[in-house]
């Protein structure tokens, strides 16, 4: 006779288990429509106590867990960094989570070495399964350590351009200026190229326009220097900042020219419509036209 594996016993006993538990429930059912009350009792001494002694551990222990959890976070947050506080506190309270539920089913009688085995034995179908979400613990994981962006800062990533609100262990949380969420996974975020928009406290606003080319070239740059300097109180100084008026391209029917100013990233989208107004504003009072495509359209009689 071969001798059984740990493995095989655990299973042997699950089963065993469960067919007796489901013999003492039909046993309990058939005297409680009977009447008997006495022959339900041991279903309520064997099964239903114990259950409520589980339900009780659990909530307590989830009480616990997120107490310690908030506590251990909390300095991490405080003199550390807002993303590093969240995941500790994450990853404490998992720690803790799993430790309880292998202490209560040891409690209660359950060989956890032996049920390990059967989980371990199962680990690469479980993995299979789960390929996609250990990709993004994975990841979340590197966003920790090589940290690209923390919380509060907007970047442009796995298709959104939002404020990330949240990074938890296996996805992160979006919001954009319109209110609407994005929940992405983090590995989505990882295997790409990830824009972080307010990474620097200064930002350069670039205003595009196709002035006439009936206007003069001296003319134009003055004016589109004049609207510049009317956001002057908002322009950043220094070297490499304050702004610029530059002459682009001849396009088909226009001449490009930009107008670049440094600013504060708090203020970048009020200084680029501000601006945009103030260039619109003063080629008007020059009298420079903004010149749109034309086209043409020639029709041929036919004979």
């Amino acid at each position: 006779m071969v001798p059984q594996t740990s493995e095989e016993e655990t299973t042997n006993g699950i089963q065993q288990a469960a067919s007796r538990a489901q013999h003492d429930l039909e046993l309990a059912w058939e005297g409680l429509k009977e009447g008997d009350f006495g022959r339900a009792l041991p279903l309520i001494t064997e099964y239903l106590w114990p259950a409520v002694q589980v339900l009780l551990l659990l909530i307590v222990g989830y009480m616990i867990a997120k107490l310690i959890a908030r506590l251990v976070s909390k300095p991490v947050k405080a003199r550390v960094d807002e993303t590093l506080g969240r995941f500790v506190q994450q990853l404490v309270y998992y720690a803790i989570m799993i430790s309880l539920l292998v202490a209560v089913l040891g409690r209660f009688g359950f060989h956890v070495t032996s049920f390990a085995a059967i989980l371990a034995s199962a680990g690469f179908a479980i993995g299979m399964a789960f390929q996609g979400t250990l990709g993004s613990f994975a990841s979340g994981i590197m966003l920790l350590v090589f940290r690209p962006f923390k919380i509060g800062d907007v970047i442009s990533a796995a298709g959104v351009t939002a404020k990330a609100n949240a990074i938890d262990l296996f996805n992160t949380t979006f919001d954009t200026p319109d209110n609407r969420r994005f929940i992405v996974p983090n590995s989505a975020i990882t295997s790409g190229t990830i824009e972080n928009i307010s990474h620097h406290d200064e930002r350069r606003v670039d205003v595009s326009v196709g002035c006439s080319y009936d206007a003069d070239l001296k003319q134009t740059r003055d004016v589109l220097t004049k609207a510049a300097e009317a956001v002057g109180q908002k322009t950043i100084q220094g070297e490499g900042r304050g702004f610029q008026v530059i002459l682009g391209d001849l396009g088909d029917s226009s001449v490009g020219w930009t107008v670049r100013v440094w600013t504060s990233a708090d203020d970048f989208w009020a200084v680029k419509e501000e601006l945009t107004e103030h260039v619109k504003n003063h080629l008007d009072a020059a009298g420079i036209g903004i010149p749109y495509p034309t086209m043409d359209v020639n029709v041929s009689n036919a004979a």
